[in-house]
């Protein structure tokens, strides 16, 4: 059941073999509660194909956006972590000529209301305040993998 879900931990790691393998669909949830991750990588399950990678922090994040293996295709984020928080970690994304690119959908329960409108601005794909549907989360991650929508 778990066949198509890579779990990260800090300080794990991807086996030799599945980083190689190239996932052309591998999505990277960085959220520091277990509940909140685990409850979107269900709700991500129903996508056929895809490989969950998870980092607890946006700091891990960092480093398996930097591994070598196979390229990240979208990420999920919280915006309240430890460390570093997720605005950092969206404007090192964003100005990084390597990821600039890549799809970000930020799931949080920020209660500032300039929040939507910071993540707009950082160039984020979606912002799902908590509470939040993860059917719709897993819809919109859906259109962003198949092309329908940035």
């Amino acid at each position: 059941m778990r066949d198509n879900i890579r779990m990260l931990v800090e300080g794990g790691s991807v086996p030799q073999a599945q980083a190689r393998g190239g996932d052309p669909r591998a999505v990277l949830i960085v959220e520091d509660s277990e509940n909140s991750a685990a409850l979107l990588e269900i709700a991500f399950l129903r996508i056929p194909g895809l490989s969950v990678l998870l980092a607890s922090s946006a700091l891990e994040a960092l480093r398996i956006l930097h591994r070598p293996g196979p390229a990240v295709r979208a990420i999920v984020t919280d915006l309240n972590m430890p460390r570093m928080d997720g605005f950092e970690m969206i404007r090192r994304i964003r100005e990084d000529c390597a990821l600039s690119a890549t799809p970000i959908i930020v799931v949080s329960a920020d209660t500032d209301p300039a929040t939507p409108e910071r993540v707009a601005q950082l160039g984020v794909s979606a912002f799902f305040p908590k509470p939040y549907s993860p059917a719709q989360v897993t819809r919109k991650l859906e259109q962003i993998l198949d092309g329908t929508t940035q």
